[in-house]
């Protein structure tokens, strides 16, 4: 992603929620501009690649147009059929999906959003896995594996009927490798399964 202008205050009260810009503040902390730009991008339709250095916010910058969108979300009636995911992101790296889920699960707390994140790799236990088929996380953490596997599914048009966002982390380290290919055939199908998804590609690295 190109450097741009730092973003205004006021545009970046109209791209966050209250509660957003509250937790940002608690901590003495502002917003990035990369962060705000890739917010705004996002809001766009447009599907964006951030290449920042670690430490930079990238992380949470991927994070912040599905957490927006879902804070949002009206909540799920009674009765109602259970919803598909929201976000998919996949790393090269198990290890690091339990990582993100660790660290993305204070924000979560702390602004009090009403929404489940889950991990899913080799490791997570059969029973889980057959529950989260059945009942969804609204954000779930995976490898491009498992992404395999989901997608052949039976129920893999149900599961991902409302994806909004596909997050790739470590982009770098995925597209050199047979895991990229296999990732690649990955999102075609999901673009068949959901037209409307948006990806975010982040990379310390070109």
């Amino acid at each position: 992603m190109r450097q741009e202008p730092d973003l205004s205050a006021g545009l970046s009260a109209a791209l966050l929620p209250a509660s957003f810009q509250e937790w940002f503040s608690a901590r003495g902390w502002t917003p990035r501009p990369h962060q705000l730009d890739l917010l705004a991008r996002t809001r766009q339709g447009r599907s964006v690649l951030l290449i920042a250095p670690t430490g930079a916010g990238k992380t949470l910058a991927g994070f912040l147009p599905a957490l927006t969108d879902l804070a949002d979300r009206p909540k799920r009636k009674t009765g109602q059929a259970q919803r598909g995911i929201h976000t998919l992101y996949i790393s090269p790296l198990k290890a690091l999906a339990v990582d993100i889920e660790r660290n993305l699960s204070r924000p979560i707390e702390e602004m009090a959003l009403d929404l489940r994140i889950e991990t899913r790799t080799g490791d997570t236990p059969s029973h889980k896995r057959q529950r989260q088929k059945l009942v969804p996380p609204d954000i779930l953490l995976t490898t491009p594996e498992q992404l395999a596997l989901l997608i052949a599914s039976p129920d893999a048009e149900r599961f991902f009927a409302d994806l909004r966002y596909v997050v790739l982390d470590e982009l770098h380290s995925l597209v050199t490798s047979k895991r990229g290919h296999l990732l690649a055939l990955g999102l075609a199908r999901l673009r068949r399964l959901a037209p409307g998804t948006i990806g975010i590609g982040l990379s310390a690295t070109v």
